[in-house]
């Protein structure tokens, strides 16, 4: 278990390193069994938090992020939060003016995480496979980029089928009905 465990940590740290040295654009930490998002990282990333617009966190074990974590990587324009055990995202989100697209498939939301209803750029927003059942309509049609939601495999209710066009100017994903059985 702990040669496992450290040959995620060196993964990481792997990632990181090559993120910083390349002054790459973005920070992959996919399927690295993360629990959480690792402090260090902070520090590890300092001098290039600014150029990183793309990271991705996406199956991992995380149950939440951080306000930290969206504070320091304020210049996001997408995040991969896929396959996780997320279930809430923090107020901060909203401090996030360049995200265009989040990817929140495959976690554990029972309801639409409204801060990304005050994003202004976001135009990709993917909840396939969550819990969500209520959707804040009039919230979403005044989202002026939005461009795609995903909802499908949500048990979303018949209120959202009515957000079509052209009410809201974005593509809505959603699960074909349920045949209702007949009696």
């Amino acid at each position: 278990l702990h040669k496992r465990m450290g040959e995620a940590v060196a993964r990481v740290a792997r990632k990181v390193n090559d993120t910083v040295e390349n002054k790459a654009d973005s920070l992959d930490l996919a399927n690295c069994k993360l629990m959480n998002f690792p402090v260090g990282i902070y520090k590890a990333v300092r001098s290039v938090t600014e150029g990183i617009h793309r990271i991705s966190l996406a199956n991992n074990e995380l149950k939440s992020i951080t306000s930290r974590f969206v504070t320091t990587f304020s210049q996001l324009t997408e995040l991969n939060l896929a396959g996780n055990y997320l279930h809430r995202l923090p107020e901060e989100i909203t401090s996030l003016l360049h995200l265009r697209a989040i990817d929140l498939s495959r976690n554990r939301f029972r309801r639409f995480p409204e801060p990304l209803a005050t994003v202004p750029t976001l135009e990709t927003i993917d909840l396939e496979e969550n819990e969500i059942a209520e959707v804040p309509t009039d919230k979403l049609a005044s989202m002026a980029s939005l461009r795609s939601l995903n909802l499908r495999a949500n048990p979303v209710g018949p209120e959202a089928r009515l957000l079509v066009r052209p009410l809201v100017p974005f593509e809505l994903l959603l699960s074909p009905e349920e045949p209702v059985p007949k009696a």
